[in-house]
């Protein structure tokens, strides 16, 4: 592609791909969008596969949604497991006293 050696200009900016692009243009494959640019010293058009910005936004929040439901599940057992640890000791504390 010329974008790999020359400089160029961003004609479209980034976009999603419809479905007969993602069908008939490779670049559309490894994200889903493309933006169209025009090489400076071939004068070529050509498309460039590109990340969108809403798009890694999307991705950053339900990332971080996931991490904050996982930390609430484990917080949940740590205390779950702290009354068990606890109610155990106390049981071995009056067991104790009682044998005295």
């Amino acid at each position: 592609p010329c974008w790999r050696v020359e400089d160029f200009v961003v004609a479209q900016e980034c976009a999603r791909c419809s479905n007969f692009q993602a069908k008939t243009i490779p670049e559309c494959n490894p994200t889903g969008f493309i933006e169209k640019i025009n090489c400076a010293t071939s004068k070529r058009d050509e498309f460039k596969s590109c990340r969108s910005a809403v798009m890694e936004a999307h991705v950053f929040w339900r990332f971080v949604g996931t991490m904050m439901c996982v930390a609430a599940v484990f917080a949940v057992l740590v205390v779950c497991r702290q009354r068990v640890l606890d109610r155990k000791a106390l049981e071995k504390v009056r067991k104790q006293i009682e044998s005295i």
